[in-house]
């Protein structure tokens, strides 16, 4: 497996574009992005677990009842949630498309990220439909990235090819993330292509096994969105052999697409509003895979500990307040735990106690941008990661004016 460009359009078969529309007022922000497949393709979704849901998350569940897509169409600057007539406008956007694509509006993808609450005109989509269409190319991925970004300061889009049964494979992907993200299918969007062969069954299993231990790892403030969907979709035009069950080609496509949505999860993480770290929490030795995630998330969702690694303080006690009140399984006096960076490495607790550090030494260590949390509970063999990033002032100034 190695990296290449081309974001969603690496797969054969697919082309993608973003262009600014006029939902957002700022004329140089892209706020409306398509990717389209040559073929139809096989497609599954995960989404926000908050009650509170956009209405074209509403709209896609119903679209993906039969398991098939062609294209994804996605507006930035409102969310098109809490609206009265949230799904007719969601509803009308996809037969707005699919008439400018000449497909079934049934085999659109949609969804929408910004605003809550704010009333959302179909008008821009109706007069740029044509123009959006007809500048879908096969370089197209950044800009597509570029009209899903709100708060984004930096795109996330990544691609992977690697060969499956004698056949040369690519996965793409680009997502957008930076504030109200929290574990549960954090406003997170991401969309992925692939022109891998692949059943319908077997695509939903692996984009939620996925899912579980990338996307639902990252926590930038504790807040799950409303709008939250990981879409994918396989054309199948790279002609590997149709992965139907969990043989040795399920798991490299496994592989590769956990590659990606870590890429895109420790992306999201890292450009948290006004984040200055990305901070990345890893618990070793737990009973359970379940309380290894408790125990990591826990600690990376930390308001307090967030802050403390803003302010570069090793105030390790927060660390293990996080522990203390998380519901997992482990001996307290087991517990020990490391801070990490390219600066080294310091021991800050061993067996649920204060270990004597050095302060300077802990300064270098937290001064750089990337921060590891190394959580050992001594207790069992399962671990897992999170990721998350500092609390610091700006991301008040952001989300204080944000609606307005």
């Amino acid at each position: 497996m190695k990296e290449v460009k081309g974001g969603v359009c690496a797969p054969l078969g697919f082309q993608a574009t973003g262009i600014h529309c006029g939902i957002r007022k700022n004329k140089t922000k892209k706020d409306l992005s398509l990717i389209v497949s040559d073929v139809m393709c096989h497609a599954a979704s995960t989404y926000t677990l908050n009650k509170v849901k956009g209405a074209p998350i509403v709209v896609t569940k119903q679209h993906l009842l039969n398991g098939e897509a062609k294209a994804i169409i996605c507006n930035s600057g409102n969310a098109n949630t809490c609206n009265p007539n949230g799904e007719d406008i969601a509803n009308q956007v996809c037969e707005l498309c699919a008439d400018a694509l000449n497909i079934k509006a049934d085999d659109i993808i949609v969804a929408s990220t910004g605003v809550i609450g704010q009333p959302l005109d179909i008008t821009p989509f109706q007069t740029h439909m044509d123009k959006l269409v007809s500048s879908l190319n096969n370089n197209g991925s950044e800009a597509a990235c570029e009209g899903i970004m709100t708060t984004d300061t930096v795109k996330k889009e990544y691609a992977v090819e690697f060969e499956l049964s004698g056949q040369t494979c690519h996965i793409g992907a680009i997502a957008k993330g930076s504030g109200m993200i929290h574990p549960n299918m954090t406003t997170m969007l991401a969309f992925v292509t692939t022109d891998v062969a692949i059943s319908k069954e077997m695509l939903n299993t692996v984009i939620q096994e996925v899912v579980a231990d990338t996307f639902n790892m990252v926590s930038v403030d504790g807040d799950t969105s409303t709008n939250d969907m990981l879409s994918v979709m396989a054309n199948g035009l790279a002609k590997n052999n149709i992965i139907i069950d969990k043989d040795a080609d399920y798991e490299v496509f496994k592989e590769a697409l956990m590659y990606i949505c870590i890429c895109l999860s420790k992306g999201i993480a890292k450009d948290g509003e006004g984040a200055t770290k990305l901070l990345t929490c890893t618990v070793s030795h737990a009973c359970s895979v379940q309380d290894a995630k408790t125990v990591a998330k826990s600690v990376i969702t930390s308001s307090l500990f967030k802050a403390a690694m803003f302010g570069k303080d090793a105030n390790w006690g927060r660390i293990l307040c996080a522990i203390g009140y998380c519901d997992a399984s482990y001996d307290v006096d087991k517990i020990e735990v490391h801070l990490a960076s390219q600066a080294g490495q310091i021991l800050v607790c061993q067996n649920g106690r204060g270990y004597p550090f050095d302060e300077d030494e802990a300064l270098k260590v937290l001064s750089e941008d990337e921060i590891d949390v190394l959580i050992n509970l001594h207790d069992g063999s399962h671990h897992a990661t999170a990721w998350g990033c500092d609390l610091t002032y700006d991301y008040v100034k952001i989300n204080g004016d944000y609606r307005t």
